[in-house]
């Protein structure tokens, strides 16, 4: 018998990695959602088949119906308190998947909770951004006893996940050390590239040069947030992509490896400084790649680029030669031919400024700019 789905947290990452589970998942039954926030279950099942998920009110409810558990959850302490519930009822023979970015310790306990209560457990956490949650193109890091992990291996590679990182058989905690060191690199990646292009503004280079080299050199994430920065996404969007807060947990996790290990990580403290200018100056929206922001401030520019005043500055000129085409068209046309002509040029100039703008938001979007460079280098 097909075993029955549950996926507890509908985050930034959950929902994607959610959808691709029902779409792709070969799933026998409904899968089983939970969210704190009831309004996220509803929303994610509105965009899928009516008959694709069903809606558990807690998540005692949805695990007692389940044999497999997914669990992918903000921090430590919500980890924690959602296992508590998860176990509480009879979960003998039940497998439970963590999908969260948490301290390895944490991932220990959680682990010891679930198999005292005659369950198996999955350290399973996942790379990547929510862009390619939604896409299926994570890096799923699995560890656990290996038949625990064989029993759900089919859920990640070419269902959630473009690649696995096989560590079967490893303890648990291998698979949150290795999250935790491994987003380090991103951290660093995104000062790196913050530093880089407030150099490149401020010292005459320009931020387009450093933006092609980045794509010729560093396709992929790092032109992801080159883009992001530059297009203004980093202060503009409601809702982050890598919260700031998230990001700063994170980094807590990896200097407390570190400092057991008798090593610093330098480069990620002078990120983590940044990050917490971020958080003073955007509050819990702030987003990772709001570093270009702190750099900025740091190097006597504004927290916010100037890209906001680009179309705004170009819809004026429009407008100008809009009003200037409605009262200098010759006179001496007869009155239907000066309606036609001004109607038609009118129009083409909006038009033209309709075209450049869609052009110039699809160049700096960050989901467009990986893809760009992903051709770029296929057709070279």
């Amino acid at each position: 018998m097909a075993p029955r789905l549950m996926w507890i947290g509908l985050g930034n990452m959950g929902r994607g990695m959610c959808k691709n589970l029902v779409e792709k998942g070969s799933l026998a039954e409904p899968l089983i959602i939970y969210n704190r926030t009831r309004k996220r279950s509803e929303d994610l099942a509105a965009t899928l088949s009516p008959s694709a998920v069903e809606i558990a009110s807690s998540v005692e409810e949805g695990v007692a119906k389940a044999d497999i558990i997914f669990t992918c959850i903000a921090d430590d302490a919500a980890v924690q308190s959602t296992i508590a519930a998860a176990v509480s009822g009879d979960v003998t023979n039940k497998v439970f998947v963590d999908c969260s970015t948490i301290h390895p310790s944490t991932t220990e306990a959680m682990a010891a909770s679930v198999t005292a209560k005659g369950a198996q457990f999955v350290a399973a956490p996942v790379f990547g951004a929510p862009a390619m949650a939604d896409a299926g193109q994570l890096v799923c890091v699995l560890a656990g006893p290996r038949e625990a992990v064989d029993s759900v291996r089919r859920y990640f590679k070419g269902v959630m996940g473009r690649a696995e990182i096989d560590l079967a058989g490893e303890p648990y905690a291998k698979a949150s050390t290795l999250k935790v060191l491994g987003n380090t690199f991103i951290l660093n990646m995104v000062e790196q590239l913050a530093e880089g292009l407030v150099v490149a503004e401020k010292s005459g280079l320009g931020t387009d040069a450093m933006v092609q080299f980045v794509e010729a050199v560093f396709p992929g994430p790092y032109a992801a947030y080159a883009h992001r920065m530059l297009s203004g996404d980093y202060h503009q969007r409601e809702e982050p992509l890598f919260a700031v807060d998230l990001a700063r947990k994170d980094l807590r996790h990896a200097l407390s490896l570190a400092g057991e290990a008798g090593v610093r990580l330098r480069n990620a403290e002078v990120a983590g400084e940044h990050l917490g200018v971020v958080r003073e100056y955007k509050g819990v929206k702030g987003d990772i790649a709001g570093i270009y922001g702190a750099v900025r401030l740091e190097a006597g520019l504004k927290y916010e680029n100037e890209n906001d005043f680009v179309i705004l500055f170009v819809a004026v000129v429009v407008a100008a030669l809009c009003i200037a085409t409605y009262v200098f068209v010759p006179r001496f046309f007869p009155r239907e031919t000066q309606l036609l002509l001004r109607s038609s040029v009118i129009l083409a100039l909006i038009s033209c400024y309709l075209m450049w703008a869609l052009t110039y938001l699809a160049q700096l979007h960050p989901l467009v700019a990986p893809k760009r460079s992903d051709l770029r280098r296929e057709v070279h």
